[in-house]
């Protein structure tokens, strides 16, 4: 029995769901559209608004699937309605952010800055106040994407157990080691 594969899935007023003969789901939004290719065997039914995914058979194949698709089409109806938003927060003595267009720019303490393109998709934003620490901020509709993205900005500069400088989800929490036992006696 999948829970997540058996819950249903509310279309909010707005958006509209089409699933063609091959098993392509489209979803249209407000802001945007998103399509995702769903397994022949999944079976999805679409009454008023609400969506439902079924398996034709008990096999482990098909309950590996279901619950997948399920929250692959609810990712896109969230997403092409509301939008997802990460947040990361860069921690360290002289660390830097800063975005040209689609561009963003980081300084993490090596010795030449990191240019990263960011897909089109993404729209980024980076704030740098006086006392705080520099932020970056991705929106979009694909949550795929950008956690992809956030991933990878993170691993420019993984945040390191000591002092806890690198790169973190804004409200992550950091497991800290503690340094060294003692000086000499």
């Amino acid at each position: 029995m999948s829970r997540i594969g058996n819950k249903i899935i509310n279309i909010p007023a707005g958006v509209t769901i089409d699933v063609n003969a091959g098993n392509l789901v489209t979803v249209k939004g407000p802001k945007g559209t998103l399509s995702q290719q769903i397994d022949q065997d999944i079976i999805i039914e679409i009454e008023e608004n609400v969506l439902t995914v079924k398996r034709p058979t008990e096999q482990k194949r098909h309950k590996a699937m279901h619950g997948l698709y399920r929250s692959l089409i609810n990712n896109m109806v969230v997403g092409v309605s509301e939008g997802f938003v990460k947040n990361l927060e860069i921690i360290g003595v002289g660390y830097k952010a800063a975005n040209q267009g689609n561009i963003l720019e980081l300084s993490l303490g090596y010795s030449h800055a990191i240019f990263m393109a960011i897909p089109e998709e993404i729209k980024i934003t980076t704030a740098m106040e006086k006392g705080k620490n520099p932020m970056v901020n991705l929106e979009g509709i694909d949550k795929q994407l950008i956690g992809q993205v956030a991933a990878k900005i993170k691993s420019l500069r993984p945040v390191e157990p000591y002092k806890g400088k690198g790169v973190r989800f804004v409200g992550e929490q950091v497991r800290r080691k503690a340094g060294k036992a003692g000086g000499k006696k």
